[in-house]
């Protein structure tokens, strides 16, 4: 997945013309008490354009020498304000002093108001503070997938079959890798317009590991020669797990498996171009639709904090400033067991609306257990920033979000062949298994919006996506990949990212 050549030569073009008037500011936020990176910073460079630190307090950001401000302003909540000069940022680490949040209020109110009251007015306000108008957001993302494999064991009990066997079906379970790791990190514009997404990708990463994605797919091909040299075409499977059973006919899989095949040569032959070149835009679409769906005033969110505010109970912490506005700090926690979120509130006083919002879940947003299969939700946590446009609503400007779940299968599975026009004993062959499976995925996302403009409804409707754009493979990470580009800093696990030979 690489750009294509109608993207990569007027880019280089464009680099090559201006080598000597583009900078990259690199350097690392700092606490300097502990010393310890400042995470998700808000590094100003512009009146509507800036970045965020990663998790471990990185940054950088590249500018034209022609166009650079005299002063690059750092804040995050915590610490105090600051103005640094460029000479002061490069190849440096910055310390940035803490401060407490007000405890007591520093700015005139018309009428002093109780903790319920702002909540109150902040729901209120919600449908004049979000932005809905088609807005244009300079975006960039960074998908990353965990999957911790904590057992695997197929519990081998019984064959007729020769090859499944139980070093085969231990093989199997060992060749599964125990942890994967999958970073995809894309640039481009966003197009936004009332729940609708189109993207125009600049460049993009993928950083995996093909021999895993290979290995899987071997084994299926090994597992079906086996499954169509030892399985009659005329007979029927009986499926068994636990108290529950299927029939399966034989043929008809053999025919599926036929025609499945001959169909995927057939448009492996008239759509390969299309194929290859479509996935990315696609996927990230549909990552960008998932992920902004947790936005707390959508109705499928998880996070039901507007909508049943009622349930939580909220106290007033004090007073800060977020880009120098005025802001009400208010932590909430479940009043009620059916609650399941805690955390923290940043609400504009002059208009209500919420600039920022940190939340974790304290407690399981799902634990389904029937029969031997588990599946929970168990870590549902994040911060959310927002900005205010020029037509005075407010937009996500980050967001760092990680959901986590755990599944598990742990009850028997028994496979029969039986054949009906076999004379004598109709049963031919059976496989019995008693599985026990545990996984624990994670995904996390960080999305750093450097700009955004609101545009014309038309600008948005006649937008039409490249889908040739592809995402660059690396089985190493490369430092040089992202040179002239602002983006937010890989951290330690990916920089270091490399595929074991």
């Amino acid at each position: 997945m690489t750009l294509s050549n109608t993207k990569i030569f007027p880019v280089l073009l464009f680099l090559m013309a201006l080598p000597m008037t583009a900078q990259t500011i690199s350097s690392k936020l700092v606490d300097p008490k502990t010393q310890k990176g400042i995470p998700y910073a808000t590094i100003q460079y512009g009146e509507h354009k800036g970045v965020i630190t990663n998790d471990e307090g990185r940054f950088s950001f590249s500018l034209d020498e022609t166009t650079a401000p005299d002063s690059i302003y750092i804040s995050s909540m915590g610490y105090s304000k600051k103005g640094f000069t460029l000479a002061q940022l490069q190849d440096s680490v910055v310390l940035l002093q803490p401060k407490a949040i007000e405890l007591s209020g520093v700015y005139v109110f018309d009428k002093e108001l109780s903790v319920d009251d702002i909540i109150e007015k902040m729901v209120e306000r919600v449908p004049q503070n979000v932005n809905k108008a088609p807005v244009k957001q300079r975006f960039f993302l960074r998908q990353s997938e965990f999957v911790n494999i904590d057992k695997v064991d197929f519990g081998f009990e019984k064959s007729t079959i020769e090859e499944l066997n139980k070093e085969l079906m231990d093989s199997i379970a060992l060749s599964i890798p125990r942890n994967g790791h999958h970073y995809t990190e894309s640039l481009g514009d966003l197009y936004k317009n009332n729940g609708k997404y189109k993207l125009d990708i600049i460049k993009a990463a993928d950083l995996y590991d093909k021999n895993q994605v290979s290995s899987f797919e071997e084994l299926g091909e090994r597992m079906q020669t086996i499954f169509t040299q030892n399985i009659k075409p005329d007979s029927y499977l009986k499926i068994k797990s636990g108290i529950f059973s299927q029939k399966v006919q034989v043929d008809s899989i053999l025919s599926d498996m036929e025609k499945e095949q001959a169909k995927e040569a057939e448009e492996l032959a008239q759509n390969l171009e299309k194929k290859k070149n479509s996935g990315l835009v696609d996927s990230q679409r549909s990552a960008f639709k998932e992920l902004l769906n947790e936005l707390y005033y959508n109705e499928n969110s998880k996070l039901d904090l507007i909508e049943k505010n009622n349930r939580y109970r909220f106290t007033l912490a004090g007073y800060a400033e977020i880009e120098d506005a005025g802001v009400y700090v208010i932590d909430f926690e479940p009043k009620r067991s059916s609650a399941e979120f805690k955390g923290r509130l940043y609400i504009n006083i002059e208009d209500f609306a919420i600039m920022r919002l940190d939340v974790q879940n304290t407690e399981r947003l799902r634990n389904f257990r029937l029969l031997g299969i588990t599946y929970r939700e168990v870590l549902y946590k994040g911060t959310m920033r927002f900005a205010q446009l020029p037509n005075g609503k407010y937009d996500l400007r980050f967001m760092d979000f990680t959901f986590g779940r755990y599944f598990a299968v742990d009850r028997p599975l028994k496979v029969i062949e039986k054949n009906k026009h076999v004379k004598g004993r109709r049963k031919q062959n059976e496989l019995s298994l008693n599985i026990d499976f545990r996984m624990s995925p994670t995904q996390k996302w960080e999305l750093v919006v450097f700009d955004q403009t609101v545009v014309p409804e038309a600008q948005f409707t006649n937008f039409t996506e490249d889908k040739t754009a592809r995402a660059t493979y690396m089985p190493t990470y490369d430092p040089e990949f992202w040179q002239g580009h602002t983006i937010m800093e890989p951290n330690q696990a990916i920089r270091e990212f490399t595929v074991e030979e």
